[in-house]
């Protein structure tokens, strides 16, 4: 199997009221990690700036306009793989660079953020800080929340 490297942005996305936004990839999509719940985002196209990608990646899974709020860039980076397949229907074996940042939605509740899905999510949800130990998460998902104090480490 052909081996591919993306660089991949994502938004841990709060509404005031300190909910996290998180979605499911559709597998027939070419999404990664299907029955796992993560933050939106994606791959970086060439030439694009991280800035540029995350406000492009936002706006196309979950129709949020990032444009008004302030994403902070996380620190913490985080590397996966999966299987991934192609729109040309190829399958290759995806090794992903993770660069996560955090926005705060701060003037709207959860309930009052208006989304939609894109065609590669088929799912998506706001979850509160109790609620994310028992989320099934992408591989290292709970660790970096962890890493980030989002869920106690014992949990």
């Amino acid at each position: 199997m052909r081996e591919i490297e993306r660089t991949i942005v994502s938004a841990l996305i709060f509404s005031k009221d300190k909910k996290l936004l998180m979605g499911k990839k559709n597998p027939d999509k070419g999404g990664v990690y299907p029955d796992c719940w993560h933050i939106p985002g994606g791959g970086v196209d060439e030439g694009e700036t991280f800035k540029h990608a995350l406000q492009r990646e936002i706006k196309e899974e979950v129709g949020l306009d990032l444009s008004p709020y302030s994403p902070v860039l996380i620190p913490e980076k985080g590397a996966g793989v999966a299987e991934k397949t192609l729109d040309t229907g190829e399958k290759v074996l995806c090794r992903m660079e993770f660069n996560r940042f955090r926005i705060d939605v701060n003037d709207k509740f959860a309930n009052e953020i208006k989304l939609h899905l894109s065609d590669d999510l088929v799912e998506i949800r706001w979850f509160s800080h109790d609620e994310l130990p028992s989320v099934k998460q992408i591989p290292g998902g709970k660790e970096f929340f962890q890493k980030i104090g989002l869920i106690p480490k014992d949990r």
